[in-house]
């Protein structure tokens, strides 16, 4: 539970926040997510970007961000939503968690909000992503549920534009706000970072429940289309016994239609002790819930073909075929079938895939007035 040690100053500008209330002794608790942050006047939760103005949790990074880049949606990884088509990529700064494993510490784990240099109203961001041919933006680098009112109100605009809003989440997140958030959301892919307590309290600084309950929120309350990641690190996540359970919880309580991420860990931040993930390491917990039930199971961070392509799950067709961010094969119908034995497969998809490619492209927002 974090004491709010850093502070804001006067001339911080902030964004009035909902999910709070007062304590009986002079703190404000931040309800937004399971930390359950108490502060006292001008202290910041662990967050960073979450704060106490005035005995009222504000927030701090509305409108500005550490940067905006069109990537493919794939690089999400969303593997059976609108595929090979581009999205609109942006972050602010801080996190909700503490992974000592993180790869984009250098945004998510900032205390220097300097680095927020691209500012950027929610109509403008909307109004880009059209301009640009985006068919969705997504928040990702740092976790949006910490800046859930300024994406918030970005999928708004977006969806006046016609544009979808992807969330790249821990799904770290308490149940009113988590119920608000993702009623704006239309695609998430959301971190199962392992299958244990020990793991999230000893490297995550958090708890395994609430994730677990995100994910079956969006399964089962939601029409929000979501599939999940798992950074597979050595040592620390990768037994046989802890992938068979966590394949099973999968199967019983989100379905076998569910598409899972299995990705490679490099060495980062504060884990520089441990090896790189052996593609064998991946390639294994594929097959683990693959036997488990499980339709549409991928390696990441790695060239692998064969595990970053999809396939029938009723005759074994190759339906989308991709390497790395480039799709090679399109063996769907118009309305997401295979065209070998016609059986539907699970996704968000359009008559014809996007053709944007593996391409990575900044933008600078002050060239779009």
């Amino acid at each position: 539970m974090s004491k709010g040690s850093e502070t804001i100053t006067p001339e911080t500008p902030t964004f009035p926040t909902r999910y709070w209330h007062k304590l009986e002794d002079g703190r404000v608790q931040c309800d937004l997510c399971p930390r359950y942050c108490k502060l006292r006047d001008g202290q910041r939760g662990l967050c960073f970007v979450r704060a106490n103005r005035s005995d009222e949790i504000v927030l701090t990074s509305y409108g500005r961000s550490s940067g905006f880049c069109i990537d493919p949606i794939e690089k999400k990884p969303l593997n059976h939503f609108l595929p090979g088509t581009p999205v609109l990529s942006f972050g602010t700064a801080g996190c909700n968690l503490a992974c000592k494993f993180c790869q984009n510490w250098d945004m998510s784990k900032s205390r220097e909000m300097d680095t927020l240099m691209d500012q950027a109203s929610p109509e403008k961001i909307a109004r880009v992503a059209r301009e640009m041919g985006c068919r969705s933006v997504a928040y990702t680098y740092n976790d949006p549920v910490i800046f859930m009112e300024y994406a918030i109100d970005i999928a708004r605009a977006c969806r006046a534009q016609g544009i979808k809003s992807v969330a790249v989440t821990a799904g770290y997140i308490c149940d009113e706000p988590r119920r608000e958030f993702f009623s704006y959301m239309d695609a998430a892919n959301v971190d199962l970072k392992a299958f244990s307590d020990e793991f999230y309290l000893k490297l995550c600084g958090g708890q395994l429940d609430p994730v677990l309950e995100t994910l079956k929120y969006l399964r089962h309350e939601t029409d929000v289309w979501t599939e999940i990641t798992t950074l597979l690190i050595p040592g620390e996540n990768d037994s046989e016994s802890e992938l068979e359970a966590m394949s099973r919880w999968v199967v019983d309580n989100l379905g076998a239609d569910t598409p899972w991420h299995f990705s490679a860990f490099h060495p980062d931040w504060k884990m520089m002790d441990h090896p790189p993930t052996p593609p064998v390491t991946l390639s294994r917990a594929r097959e683990i819930a693959m036997s488990a039930g499980l339709h549409h199971v991928y390696t990441g961070n790695v060239h692998d073909e064969r595990g970053g392509s999809t396939y029938c799950h009723r005759c074994g067709k190759r339906l989308i075929g991709r390497d790395w961010y480039v799709l090679t094969e399109w063996n769907l119908t118009a309305d997401g079938r295979c065209c070998d034995c016609n059986s539907p497969c699970v996704g968000v998809f359009e008559k014809h895939p996007g053709e944007w490619g593996a391409k990575r492209l900044p933008i600078n927002m002050e060239l779009h007035p």
